[in-house]
């Protein structure tokens, strides 16, 4: 029998310019399986690991109407174990499941329920509805059973009902991943109406006939101010699709420092990293240096007990002729958290953050 912590590594935060979800690597497909609604809009997301690594990853396949889509991830170490997709188990009422994933974005969590209907129709369609706590979050990730195996895909939750979360049962999905071999590395759509392939944008199935949303087959596009942002992500070298963390949000880690960039009041692009908690002791000898250290257009502030550097400036601004000036300023900013979160801890023996790498 797989064990729970190996399947567990299985398990992603898939990260987009829009939200963020979850997803689960098949070892027996060499895919990695979400929703669809998690990566609408997206031809290439972050998976992220418990370890906070993010790596690439490309949008595959989408069948909008099933709500499933696959991605392929570059330079992800494979998982030595994965949720178990081909059994021939049946689902039956009563039956013991667990929920993995990162409910609203929070570190990966595992509730625990059991199945209230195996086959619930809503509008017309079957889904595994089960009590285990279900939030947003949980989209895209894996219902299992004890021994490992796959139940169900988390698809939705009633906002206004309690107890109450659904699944794709695996007899759909195992309907899907039969086409993984005919894919190619480019992106694929399955038809709602016929489950035929298209590869080539059009706004009909050459199959059936069936309209196609032509938009299926595109990014959407950022906003301008998005676009800014990630001009001054690029300037660390590193790939913004890295740091997509929701609409208008960026928070990847530069080193040990995790970094936040964020439209804050919307009035200001805000960037800030929580460094390090305080101290113990040496606290006179921090707060001197907090209070009398130049660190330029950044600042360095304690909250909640942690030391912060920031960096505001207002959107207005990043329109002006000092724009270029101001993009330098929020990408130092990442530059100058990774030094000084170990300078604390050397110095000042202050220790590294929760959210730090």
């Amino acid at each position: 029998m797989s064990t729970f912590k190996n399947i567990e590594s299985s398990v992603y935060r898939i990260n987009t310019a829009y939200g963020s979800g979850t997803g689960f690597y098949s070892l027996q497909d060499d895919v990695i399986v979400t929703n669809f609604h998690v990566i609408s809009g997206c031809l290439e997301v972050s998976v992220e690991d418990q370890n906070k690594n993010r790596y690439h990853a490309t949008v595959i396949y989408i069948n909008p109407g099933k709500d499933i889509a696959f991605l392929k991830a570059k330079n992800l170490p494979k998982p030595t174990e994965s949720v178990v997709t081909n059994h021939e188990n049946e689902t039956s009422s009563r039956d013991k499941v667990m929920v993995l994933g990162y409910p609203f974005g929070m570190p990966f969590t595992i509730t625990e329920g059991i199945v209230s209907n195996p086959k619930q129709i809503i509008d017309g369609n079957n889904f595994i509805q089960t009590d285990a706590a279900i939030n947003p979050g949980n989209s895209g990730g894996p219902i299992i059973n004890e021994k490992g195996e796959l139940i169900g895909i988390v698809t939705s939750k009633f906002s206004d009902a309690d107890n109450m979360g659904f699944a794709i049962p695996k007899a759909t999905l195992a309907e899907e991943l039969e086409i993984v071999e005919e894919l190619s590395n480019g992106f694929t759509l399955g038809c709602g109406s016929c489950s035929g392939l298209i590869e080539e944008k059009t706004s009909y199935c050459p199959n059936c006939g069936n309209n196609i949303d032509e938009r299926l087959f595109d990014e959407s596009p950022l906003s301008e101010l998005s676009l800014k942002v990630e001009q001054a992500i690029t300037k660390l070298d590193l790939n913004p699709v890295l740091a997509r963390s929701g609409r208008e949000r960026w928070f990847f880690h530069q080193g040990s420092a995790e970094i936040r960039m964020f439209i804050y009041d919307n009035n200001y692009v805000f960037a800030t990293s929580p460094l390090n908690k305080l101290p113990r002791k040496n606290l006179a000898e921090l707060y001197e240096y907090i209070l009398t250290t130049d660190t330029g257009d950044h600042r360095l502030s304690i909250s909640d007990n942690q030391i912060y550097l920031s960096y505001r400036v207002h959107i207005s601004d990043l329109y002006s002729e000092n724009e270029n000036e101001i993009l330098d300023g929020i990408a130092q900013l990442a530059t100058k958290a990774d030094d000084l979160d170990d300078m604390f801890v050397t110095d000042f023996g202050a220790q590294m953050t929760h959210y730090s790498k």
